[in-house]
C-alpha cells in the first residue's frame, strides 16, 4: 500500500481585497490591491514577508542547488582583482577589490606604477555596518588634490555629496544632500551640482557651491517636469556644460571653468523633438544633433559665434549608422556607432583628415569606449567582449593603427571559450521586419527541440541589450541550456527608427517582436515550449508581464526582475518618481487615445483567467525607479485568477536595496543563484 506521508503544499498567502474607485475618462476603475501602496502599513510589510515565507518554503529543496550555483559561479571570478590603471597627468587611477570584500576600493599612484598606492575611497570602510553602499559620482579636481564623491546608503538612488581633500586624508565639513551629477571649475574649489526633487526624484535645480561656504546659490531650475538636468566638463577641461534634457528633446548651456562666477550661456534654445549634445575642442564646439538626421549628424561650430548659420558638418548622417556619441581629443576624433546591431567604432586624425574603423575578430559582440581621460593621449581605451569572449580592455594606438590588448577578465574554474559557439540570427517579424538574435551554447548543443532554451530581452527606451559576457551565465550554458538575447523594437539596436517603432502607440511591436523571436526558436528546433525559459528586467518585467498575458501557453516559466508591472496606475500618478519624465516614451494617459493604448497592454491590468506559466518576481522594498507594490499588487491578483498548478512567487528583498539589487558583489551573486537555481529547476534541471 501507500505509505507515503501526504505533505501538505504550502499555502500561498491570499492579499485582503480593498476595493478603491477611481474615475477615469468617464469610467470607473477598480483597483483591489491599491493598498498595497502604503509602505508605512504594518499590513502591507506583513503582506510581504507572508510572500517571502511561501516563496522560502517552496523553494526549500533548491537549497542545495542554490549553494552549488553560488559556488560554482564565485568559482569563476577572480575574486583579488585590479583593474587597468587609467592615466590623468602624473596619477595612475584604478580600482581593486579585495577576496571576501563586497566592495571594489579606489586607489591611485603618483609617477608610476612602481609607485606607493594611496587609498582614495574604500567603500568597505564607508560601507561598515551597513547593509547597502552605492557609489555615485567620483569626481577629481584639475590639480588632483580634492576628491568629490557621493555615496547612497538606502538604494533609493538617493545620494549625498561629500569632499575629500587627498592631500591630508580629511573629509571637508561641505556635503550636499540629494546630488545627482557634480562637475569641478578649474579654480579646485568651485563645484558645479545639480540635486534631484524629494519627490519625484528628478534633477530639476543646478548650483554653485563654494568650499568653505555653508550655503551653495542656485544658477538654474528647470521647471518642465519632462526634462533634468545634469553637469558636465568637456575633456579638454576648458568647458562646463549643463545640460537639459527630455526624452526627446534637449537644450545646453556652457560656461568657461576657468571663469566660475560667471553666467551660463545658452548655446541653442530647446526646439521640441529636436536633440542635441555638446562638447569642445581647440576652439571649436561639436554638436551631435538629429535635427532632420533620425540616426544623428555632427557639426563643428566657432567658439566665438556658435550659430547655426556658421555649423559645419563634421559627419555626415547615415540612415543606416546610428552615430551615438562622439570623443573628442587635440589629435583625434571617436565616433561611437551602431549598425546592424552592433557596435562600431572610427577614429579621425585631424591631421590626415582620414578616418579608420577598429576591426574586430566575432560576429557577435559588443565595443564600447573606456575611460581615456587626458586630452592629449595619442590612444584611446575601449573595451570589447563577446558572448564567449570575457571583457577586455585595448589601447587602441592612433598612430601605429594598433590596438593593444591591455587585460581580459580572467575567469578561473577551467573556462575555455573554444568550448562555446555565439552566432547571429534574423527572425522575420509578423509585420515583415528583421529582428537580430544572439545566441551563444556549448559545443555540442543538440538542436533537435530537446534542450531547454533561456530567452533574455529588454527593448526600451531606445536601450540596445548589448551581447556582453557573463560569467554567471555559465551555469546554464555548461548544463547545456542555450541562451538567446532578442534584438527586439524599443531598443536602438538597428538606429533610432528601431527604438520610435517600440515606443509610445507602437510599444506593442516590443512584444509582438518578442513573440515571434519564441516562436521561430521553437520552429528552428532550438528548444519547445516546455523547455522555453523567458526573463526580464525592469522595462523587460514590463515585457515579460505583456507576452505572459498576450501568450501565456508559450512558455514553461519566467523570470520577472524588479518588473514594471502596473503601467497604467503609474502614469496616472505625476508624483511618483520618473512619471512625468516618462511621457514621451509611454505616453500621457491624461490624452484618452495614449490612456486606451496603455490600458491594452498594462500587464497589472490585463489579468486574466488562464493557465500561467510558472512566475518568479524578484524585487526591492526601497528600489525608486520600480516601486515594490507592482510586484505585490500583479502577484495577488494573479493568484486569484490563474488555473493550473503553476505556482507564482515573489520575493522581496526587506533590507536595505535598489533596483539593481544588492550592492555587494556576493550578495548580488547569491541572489543570482537563486533566481537560476529557480530557473533550472523549472526544465528539470537541479544538479
Amino acid at each position: 500500500g501507500l505509505t507515503v506521508a501526504c505533505q501538505q503544499a504550502p499555502q500561498a498567502p491570499a492579499a485582503p481585497v480593498m476595493e478603491h474607485r477611481e474615475t477615469r475618462h468617464g469610467t470607473t476603475v477598480t483597483d483591489n490591491y491599491f493598498w498595497l501602496r502604503e509602505k508605512s502599513n504594518p499590513k502591507v510589510i506583513k503582506y510581504l514577508e507572508a510572500e517571502n515565507t511561501y516563496t522560502a518554503a517552496m523553494t526549500q529543496g533548491l537549497k542545495p542547488f542554490e549553494d552549488a550555483l553560488y559556488h560554482e559561479m564565485l568559482s569563476h571570478i577572480k575574486q583579488t582583482d585590479l583593474s587597468v590603471p587609467v592615466r590623468r597627468g602624473d596619477y595612475y587611477y584604478y580600482s581593486r577589490t579585495e577576496q571576501g570584500k563586497q566592495y571594489s576600493i579606489q586607489c591611485r599612484k603618483k609617477g608610476s606604477l612602481g609607485g606607493e598606492e594611496e587609498v582614495l575611497l574604500d567603500l568597505n570602510e564607508l560601507g561598515r555596518g551597513k547593509k547597502f553602499a552605492g557609489l555615485g559620482a567620483f569626481e577629481v579636481s584639475d590639480d588632483q588634490n580634492l576628491l568629490a564623491y557621493s555615496i547612497d546608503y538606502v538604494g533609493y538612488r538617493q545620494f549625498t555629496l561629500h569632499v575629500k581633500d587627498l592631500r591630508s586624508g580629511a573629509t571637508l565639513p561641505d556635503t550636499i544632500e540629494r546630488v545627482d551629477s557634480v562637475a569641478w571649475a578649474a579654480d579646485n574649489r568651485t563645484l558645479f551640482v545639480t540635486t534631484e526633487d524629494p519627490v519625484t526624484k528628478r534633477a530639476s535645480q543646478a548650483w554653485r557651491h563654494t568650499l568653505g561656504q555653508s550655503d551653495s546659490k542656485p544658477i538654474y531650475e528647470e521647471k518642465d517636469e519632462t526634462f533634468r538636468l545634469g553637469v558636465a566638463k568637456t575633456r579638454d577641461k576648458k568647458y562646463v556644460l549643463l545640460e537639459s534634457i527630455s526624452k526627446d528633446t534637449s537644450e545646453f548651456r556652457y560656461l568657461r571653468a576657468d571663469r566660475p562666477k560667471s553666467d551660463f550661456a545658452l548655446f541653442l534654445a530647446r526646439e521640441k523633438q529636436h536633440r542635441y549634445f555638446l562638447d569642445h575642442r581647440e576652439n571649436m564646439f561639436y554638436v551631435r544633433s538629429d535635427k532632420g538626421a533620425k540616426n544623428f549628424q555632427v557639426f563643428s561650430a566657432p567658439e566665438d559665434d556658435p550659430a547655426p548659420k556658421n555649423w559645419k558638418v563634421f559627419i555626415a548622417h547615415n540612415p543606416n549608422v546610428l552615430i551615438q556619441g562622439i570623443d573628442l581629443f587635440r589629435d583625434f576624433a571617436v565616433s561611437f556607432e551602431k549598425s546592424q546591431a552592433l557596435n562600431r567604432i572610427r577614429i579621425y586624425n585631424f591631421k590626415s583628415g582620414k578616418w579608420i574603423a577598429i576591426p574586430f575578430p566575432e560576429p557577435v559582440y559588443s565595443a564600447f569606449p573606456g575611460d581615456t581621460p587626458e586630452y592629449t593621449s595619442t590612444t584611446y581605451r575601449y573595451s570589447y567582449q563577446s558572448l564567449v569572449t570575457p571583457r577586455s580592455v585595448f589601447d587602441y594606438d592612433t598612430e601605429s593603427g594598433k590596438s593593444i590588448l591591455r587585460k581580459r577578465q580572467e575567469v578561473p574554474g577551467g573556462y575555455d571559450p573554444a568550448q562555446y559557439i555565439s552566432e547571429r540570427q534574423w527572425v522575420t517579424a509578423r509585420d515583415g521586419v528583421k529582428v537580430a538574435l544572439s545566441i551563444v551554447y556549448k559545443k555540442g548543443f543538440q538542436r533537435d527541440g530537446t534542450r531547454p532554451l533561456l530567452l533574455y530581452a529588454y527593448g526600451a527606451y531606445g536601450f540596445g541589450w548589448p551581447a556582453s559576457f557573463s560569467s554567471s551565465r555559465l551555469v546554464f550554458l555548461d548544463r547545456d541550456v542555450a541562451y538567446v538575447i532578442a534584438h527586439i523594437r524599443g531598443g536602438d539596436d538597428m538606429g533610432e527608427q528601431w527604438y520610435d517603432d517600440g515606443k509610445l502607440m507602437n510599444k506593442k511591436n516590443t512584444f509582438n517582436d518578442f513573440v515571434d523571436c519564441a516562436e521561430y526558436l521553437i520552429r528552428q528546433k532550438w528548444t519547445s515550449k516546455d523547455g522555453l525559459l523567458i526573463e526580464g528586467e525592469s522595462a523587460g518585467g514590463l515585457l515579460m508581464g505583456a507576452v505572459v498575458n498576450m501568450r501565456p501557453d508559450l512558455f514553461k516559466a519566467v523570470h520577472l526582475g524588479v518588473p514594471w508591472l502596473d503601467v497604467m496606475n503609474d502614469m496616472m500618478d505625476p508624483s511618483l518618481p520618473l512619471t512625468t519624465e516618462e511621457y514621451p516614451e509611454w505616453g500621457n494617459p491624461k490624452d484618452k487615445a495614449a490612456y486606451e493604448y496603455i490600458l491594452s497592454y498594462s500587464p497589472y491590468d490585463n489579468l486574466r483567467r488562464a493557465s500561467y506559466p510558472a512566475m518568479l518576481l524578484t524585487e526591492s522594498l526601497n528600489d525608486s525607479q520600480v516601486a515594490y507594490w507592482e510586484s505585490a499588487k500583479f502577484v495577488a491578483k494573479a493568484r486569484t485568477l490563474k488555473t493550473g498548478n503553476n505556482p507564482i512567487l515573489l520575493k522581496m528583498k526587506m533590507d536595505p536595496a535598489g533596483h539593481g539589487g544588492a550592492s555587494g558583489r556576493y550578495d548580488q551573486l547569491r541572489d543570482r543563484a537563486f533566481e537560476c537555481a529557480w530557473m533550472l529547476s523549472q526544465v528539470g534541471i537541479t544538479k
